[in-house]
């Protein structure tokens, strides 16, 4: 059934026949569908035409050159472009037909339907747009040998060739081949002499010069590379020296930024800030404050570091005299035995070896000596007769080994009956104190300190401290202040550091008597029996020639009231031996009054 195809050969455009291969037959082509081209003449060659007219069924033949023409194929060409105008040029020579026997039948039947790649293209499907060749090549690329001779106007392939001054035009598209008809065409236009082909290689046939092929053909040969016109493109720049610029520049950057930002972070900014201040002053101070005062006495302190066998620790003590003689705690010194080893520091930092010259646990004083130390400064005593409850005092130590530390407060209370003591279990080691209390800071190292007045005289020896609860510290050590200080009266001192100088021992007052310490009552009573069932009135003694009896409760001690056993003791060591003291006692529902002169006794 005849679908309005056409029934004669068309040309196959999607694929390229090449040299040496057989063009499959079909039927021929009616006349009506050859039009003749006029082929070009050159001095090299003039290949023969044989035209005939339409109309006549006979398909013209066109003999070619005979280096290019072969007995069983021949080479078609594609028709010339037709130029602007639509005209087509015939710049390349006239196809040549081959006859239908000649063809070889193609190993699959024809497609009735002309479908791709077996049948022709039909009516409906017109030739693609053939595209203008570059004129000018890209720079450097190679010429094939066979296009080395075309014309100026002309390609080898026989396309038009644009104008040198358009050399970076896209290729544009021409216009398109019209599809087969069975109308009669139109006479050929005889286009101007053009140089003839030369002839391809054997086993090679001459390909159109299109852009395509000129910018890149890996399978043509080796040729001059093609030269560009104009200027010559500038060479690029180096990216890698505007890197390193960068880097340089960020690097130099960072730096400075870094030290400016330094610079304003110490110096809070860019300009200079200067805070108001006062000036320079006096360094004189009243001789009462406690800067005046603390400024008098802190020559003569000294602290001291002691260390024995088992045990060491540190105080402070004060200058007695310009002989090197340094009164302290016993307490202080207690650590280092008969052979221990006593350092004394001074308050400019120079040390010194100390000796132990004498001490006493019942007062708890202790008395050491430097030697080969000039330019000594004793700390004048004072007296504590005269200290009234209120009055200022400056306590000055080495608290935790901080030396030459300077507290202030008042006195709290005076004869404050106190012991202290008592580590050992059997009483040796305890003192008894008529105390001085005072709400200046003392703690542990200030033992041994003194405790001046507001005229830098010496009124007592820091010596103990009441503490909160148990009063050991967090670290199982004693614990520090809580505003409740006591001292050692200077008069107390005085005596038992003017005997430790002279004697290496101090004498105790006594009355003669056996206490009983286990009478809860108020006052002291004397008990039935003495130590070691001795008799607890000591025949000939004070008490005795007073006619104190066992069982008497002394009420008072010159006209002051004791309430225990401790409070007597100490009311009795505040005076020195050979006093004269008036006793108030109860016997049998009657109260007494009696006079003694206390006796002595030498410290253990």
């Amino acid at each position: 059934m005849d679908d309005g195809k056409p029934t004669g050969p068309k040309a196959k455009w999607w694929s390229r026949p090449s040299t040496g291969r057989g063009v499959p037959s079909g039927p021929e082509a009616p006349a009506s569908d050859v039009t003749p081209v006029a082929p070009d003449t050159s001095s090299d060659a003039s290949p023969a035409q044989d035209e005939s007219p339409p109309g006549t069924g006979t398909e013209p033949t066109v003999a070619t050159d005979a280096a290019t023409a072969r007995a069983d194929a021949t080479v078609e060409l594609p028709e010339p472009v037709a130029d602007d105008g639509g005209t087509a040029q015939a710049d390349a020579p006239a196809a040549a037909v081959v006859p239908a026997q000649a063809r070889h039948r193609p190993l699959h039947e024809p497609d009735a339907y002309s479908t791709p790649p077996y049948g022709g293209p039909g009516p409906w499907a017109p030739a693609p747009p053939v595209q203008r060749p570059v004129p000018t090549p890209a720079h450097g690329t190679s010429l094939p040998p066979q296009y080395a001779t075309a014309g100026a106007g002309t390609t080898a392939g026989g396309y038009a060739q644009h104008p040198p001054h358009e050399p970076h035009t896209q290729p544009q598209p021409g216009p398109q081949a019209q599809p087969h008809s069975h109308t009669h065409p139109a006479p050929p236009v005889m286009a101007p002499p053009a140089p003839a082909p030369v002839a391809a290689p054997a086993g090679e046939r001459p390909q159109p010069l299109s852009s395509m092929w000129l910018q890149y053909d890996p399978w043509s040969a080796p040729g001059q590379p093609l030269t560009h016109h104009g200027a010559a493109p500038a060479p690029r720049r180096r990216r890698g020296a505007l890197l390193i610029g960068a880097l340089v520049l960020a690097l130099v950057s960072g730096g400075v930024g870094g030290a400016v930002g330094a610079y304003v972070e110490r110096n809070g900014g860019m300009t200079r800030i200067e805070l108001p201040q006062a000036g320079p002053e006096s360094a004189d101070r009243a001789p009462d404050s406690v800067a005046g005062i603390a400024a008098r006495a802190l020559p003569s302190v000294v602290t001291l570091h002691v260390s024995g066998d088992t045990e060491q620790g540190t105080g402070t003590g004060f200058v007695l005299d310009e002989q090197g003689h340094i009164l302290t705690n016993n307490h202080v010194v207690d650590p280092a035995g008969t052979d221990g080893d006593i350092s004394v520091t001074f308050s400019g930092g120079e040390t010194a070896k100390a000796t132990l010259v004498g001490k006493d646990s019942g007062y708890d004083l202790a008395v050491v000596k430097v030697t080969g130390v000039g330019g000594l400064k004793p700390l004048p005593l004072g007296n504590s007769e005269n200290v009234q409850v209120g009055d200022p005092v400056v306590a000055i130590g080495a608290p935790f080994d901080l030396q030459n530390t300077v507290t202030s407060g008042i006195i709290s209370a005076k004869e404050r009956p106190i012991t202290a003591g008592g580590e050992k279990g059997d009483g040796s080691d305890i003192s008894y104190v008529d105390a001085l209390q005072t709400d200046a800071p003392i703690n542990p190292g200030n033992s041994g300190g003194p405790l001046v007045d507001s005229q830098a005289r010496v009124i007592g020896i820091n010596s103990a401290i009441r503490a909160a609860d148990t009063g050991a510290g967090p670290d199982g050590g004693q614990a520090g202040s809580i505003g409740l200080g006591f001292a050692i009266p200077i008069n107390q001192g005085k005596r038992v550091a003017e005997e430790l100088i002279s004697t290496g021992k101090a004498t105790h007052p006594v009355i003669g008597v056996s206490l009983d310490m286990r009478f809860t009552g108020d006052g002291a009573r004397v008990g039935e029996k003495g130590q070691d069932d001795t008799p607890a009135v000591t025949p000939g003694g004070p008490a005795a020639e007073a006619g104190v009896k066992p069982g008497d409760v002394i009420t008072k001690v010159d006209g002051r009231r004791v309430h225990s056993g401790e409070e007597l003791i100490v009311k009795i060591r505040a005076h020195r031996p050979g006093d004269r003291l008036e006793l108030t006692l109860r016997r049998g529902g009657d109260e007494r009054t009696m006079t003694l002169v206390l006796g002595s006794a030498d410290s253990s």
